[in-house]
């Protein structure tokens, strides 16, 4: 780890799920760590600012509140800070919701993207780490899905612009020798999690006695994927810096949504109340992460099984919103 010790590195979207659980662990190992997230209210912004304040504990940590789209302001946090790395972790997520907000997704993932990469190139930033999604393998039907596929048929506006990201990425990368790593993280799941995911609608809807919505019947496979796990492949792609490359972050392990269902009463001692839907839009019917080239290159090795997983998640969840 010894190679981030005396760099000051931009995590943008510190305050989401998979953000700030970077910062904190890269805070733990003594780097300098700038913040940036705009706290925006697409779920509950007292979660963000739970996450925020843990963070705000640590001396190594300067937060910066406002949006990617903003370009003065992203050009006074490039003027105020020497950055080293950046670690782009920000977006407008989901794929539901790009179905009727389509403008905050172009704003937030291709504006703010734009932004955020060409300063990075005015300020002679190396190494620019970047979240892709496993939402850009879209109708890809061989599985596991892997980095050597063709992504040209996404299903989602939000899929769009994570292909676009990368693309751009590559360009910056072949005009001005930035390094750029895109890391397609696969249904990412954990303690401080995103309210919108499965795993804790579910889980509050279990706790309420309310039904919860089972899309394509059941009939879906998940490649669930623990943050811990997650946050491991960030931070060996920050240290490793490749010229460019994509990676795939996932469990390698597809479960079926049925089986997580079952797992999840298991640890709550309760059933589940179950409304079956058709498929909806967007959505893709396995996600499946092929992870060769993250083994190798990365070390990348997921240790926690969804069973785990899942136990751990509802320990943090009963904490939080203290459930007896």
């Amino acid at each position: 780890m010894n190679n981030l010790k005396d760099k000051t590195i931009l995590v943008t979207g510190s305050a989401g799920f998979i953000g700030f659980h970077a910062a904190k662990t890269l805070l733990e190992q003594g780097v300098k760590v700038i913040g940036l997230d705009n706290l925006n209210n697409y779920y509950d912004p007292s979660l963000k600012k739970a996450r925020n304040e843990i963070l705000k504990k640590y001396k190594n940590y300067k937060f910066y509140k406002g949006h990617l789209e903003d370009l003065r302001f992203i050009k006074k946090i490039f003027k105020e800070n020497t950055i080293d790395k950046v670690c782009h972790l920000a977006a407008q997520a989901g794929v539901r919701y790009s179905l009727n907000h389509p403008h905050s997704y172009i704003q937030s993932n291709i504006v703010g993207f734009t932004n955020l990469i060409d300063e990075a190139k005015n300020h002679n930033v190396k190494d620019f780490i970047y979240a892709s999604s496993s939402s850009v393998y879209g109708k890809n039907k061989k599985t596991p899905f892997s980095t050597a596929d063709s992504v040209d048929t996404p299903i989602s506006l939000y899929a769009a612009t994570k292909k676009s990201n990368e693309l751009i990425a590559h360009s910056y990368h072949h005009l001005y020798g930035l390094n750029c790593s895109g890391l397609r993280f696969f249904t990412v799941y954990g303690p401080y999690g995103r309210p919108d995911m499965a795993l804790f609608l579910f889980t509050k809807a279990i706790l309420e006695d309310k039904a919860i919505k089972i899309f394509n019947h059941g009939k879906m496979k998940r490649d669930f994927t623990y943050i811990d796990d997650i946050v491991a492949g960030i931070i060996s792609s920050l240290e490793k810096s490749y010229p460019y490359e994509i990676f795939n972050l996932g469990n390698n392990q597809p479960i079926e949504l049925e089986y997580f269902i079952e797992t999840l009463e298991k640890h709550l001692g309760k059933k589940a109340k179950k409304e079956l839907l058709p498929m909806q839009a967007g959505d893709v019917v396995e996600t499946f992460a092929d992870i060769d080239k993250s083994k190798e290159k990365l070390n990348f090795l997921p240790k926690t099984s969804i069973e785990e997983g899942i136990k751990k998640f509802l320990d943090w969840y009963k904490e939080y919103y203290k459930i007896k």
